[in-house]
């Protein structure tokens, strides 16, 4: 059995989810690389190879369970547990321009598919895996625009960000962290949700003030929390944000 630490990162073939895989396999994790598309995902894999990082990719769709409980299978396989999931994977299907009177329901339930859904689905058939770990750590990616508080306040950076999908898709996430890490509370496993910033990807455009380096850097720093380290919270960096 792998003594290192074994990371599964969704939607790490790019962007954050990439740079969240090196970053864990540079601190000596052998790192799965979940991606839908298989040439993309292998090709993100290679890339990590290549600097000596052991990377290995994994098909996971995270809107197809068949395929969820394959990845669950093959892990359970190849290493009896799991001790890190960052649950990366992540799409804004109405863009960013859209108000909640006419967003349209079908871009909703796609955002909400891959957003929430995926990735309860994804934690759940995982979970089994990292009970087993003497130190499991769930990561989920959510937005300051989840935060409801930030919504509010007329003083916030993202005050009048309407995009109903995205933004109600990160508030059910960071619900969903906070509900397991209270069901997990006594368990070795601890649960937090993780807010990047506003990073250079395809998602957040060139004009975002932060590279992916620094945008996978909250991930990073969740899934390597000490025993003493905090669980069911909202961060970003080592700030913990406004629900």
């Amino acid at each position: 059995m792998n003594s290192q630490r074994i990371a599964l990162v969704t939607g790490a073939n790019k962007g954050i989810g990439l740079e969240t895989a090196r970053q864990l396999a540079a601190k000596g994790m052998t790192v799965l690389v979940g991606a839908r598309d298989a040439a993309r995902g292998e090709a993100a894999a290679n890339g990590l190879k290549k600097n000596k990082l052991d990377a290995r990719f994994i098909q996971l769709d995270v809107t197809d369970q068949a395929s969820v409980a394959a990845a669950a299978a093959k892990i359970g396989n190849e290493f009896s547990r799991l001790d890190v999931l960052v649950n990366n994977a992540g799409i804004a299907e109405e863009g960013w321009e859209s108000v909640p009177s006419t967003t349209k329901v079908a871009d909703l339930r796609a955002t909400f598919e891959v957003n929430f859904f995926g990735l309860v689905g994804v934690t759940q058939a995982m979970l089994p895996l990292l009970r087993k770990s003497a130190a499991g750590r769930i990561v989920n990616l959510t937005s300051i625009l989840g935060s409801v508080s930030e919504h509010r306040d007329p003083a916030s950076p993202i005050y009048g960000m309407l995009s109903l999908g995205y933004n109600a898709s990160k508030s059910a996430v960071n619900m969903f962290t906070a509900n397991l890490a209270h069901e997990l509370r006594e368990t070795k496993i601890k649960v937090n949700a993780a807010h990047p910033g506003w990073v250079k990807t395809d998602m957040g455009g060139e004009g975002a003030p932060l590279n992916v380096e620094q945008g996978a850097w909250t991930s990073v720093y969740l899934a390597t929390l000490p025993e003493t380290g905090p669980s069911g919270g909202f961060y970003h960096q080592t700030v913990h944000m406004r629900w």
